[in-house]
């Protein structure tokens, strides 16, 4: 299985938010950082509001912080809200049908394979995953960051 790009970027921009110490920060500079379309960052950003992960500001000076510590956003729950099909074989999928459906064993143990999945998803929080948070950005304005990774590449 491999999460979405949709997964990606939610998971990149609650890391993002989590070391900016409640700093307002911007769809624009999300995207720079991560060198991803602002557009589709908007769909990500819009589905994170509407599951409270994070708030909105409106505005001249606004933009986008995390609604919750990260302590309290569990991973599984991000990735459950995400992902759009866990359908891991192609007999998973609404109104497919199989010939050996009643024999196989598969589908019992890809269920199996997924619960376990979300089991140890469900264990992690956004602060287990900003445990190195200098690695991650710096909190800095877009234009810093900017220079400071293409100085990294020279």
């Amino acid at each position: 299985m491999r999460l979405s790009t949709f997964s990606d970027y939610s998971l990149r921009v609650l890391m993002y938010l989590g070391v900016q110490d409640d700093r307002l920060v911007t769809i624009a500079e999300i995207a720079s950082v991560h060198d991803i379309s602002k557009s589709h960052l908007m769909k990500v950003v819009h589905q994170l509001g509407l599951n409270g992960h994070i708030e909105t500001v409106r505005g001249k000076g606004g933009g986008m912080r995390l609604a919750r510590a990260p302590r309290e956003i569990v991973v599984g729950d991000v990735i459950r809200q995400s992902e759009s099909d866990f359908a891991l074989a192609e007999c998973f999928a609404s109104g497919a049908t199989c010939r050996i459906q009643g024999a196989c064993g598969l589908p019992a143990i890809l269920n199996e394979a997924l619960s376990a999945m979300f089991l140890v998803l469900d264990g992690y929080t956004l602060a287990d995953l900003l445990q190195r948070p200098h690695g991650l950005v710096p909190a800095a304005p877009c234009a810093l960051v900017a220079s400071q990774a293409a100085g990294a590449h020279d």
